[in-house]
């Protein structure tokens, strides 16, 4: 198990996510064809249901996490990387976010200029 240090900061967990999504599409795309029957594959399901608990577990819920499963179970669509373009969309979203709530909006003073 990872130590929960390593996962304290967003970006971390964000970091993980990615990893674990990456490794997960390219063993459905390239390994499992290899040795397994494919897309009708039940350790393929199995691994796309460990994966949205496990990403659920890192990052929380997101309805981008919903439409990556069902499609990676369909037949052929799992050859599309869901789970990497479903990761990528959610941290797009949270840097917006976090770039919005750490911005500062600054007037500048006014400048008087002595009386003469």
């Amino acid at each position: 198990m990872l130590d929960d240090s390593f996962l304290k900061s967003p970006r971390s967990r964000f970091r993980a996510a990615m990893v674990l999504a990456i490794a997960a599409d390219a063993a459905q795309i390239v390994i499992f064809p290899l040795f397994a029957e494919g897309a009708i594959s039940p350790l393929d399901d199995i691994l796309d249901l460990v994966v949205m608990v496990t990403l659920f577990r890192l990052i929380g819920w997101h309805w981008e996490f919903l439409p990556s499963f069902i499609a990676e179970l369909l037949p052929g669509l799992d050859l599309v990387p869901f789970w990497t373009l479903a990761v990528a969309n959610v941290y797009r979203k949270w840097k917006r976010v976090d770039d919005a709530a750490r911005q500062i909006d600054v007037e500048p003073l006014e400048r008087k200029l002595p009386n003469p």
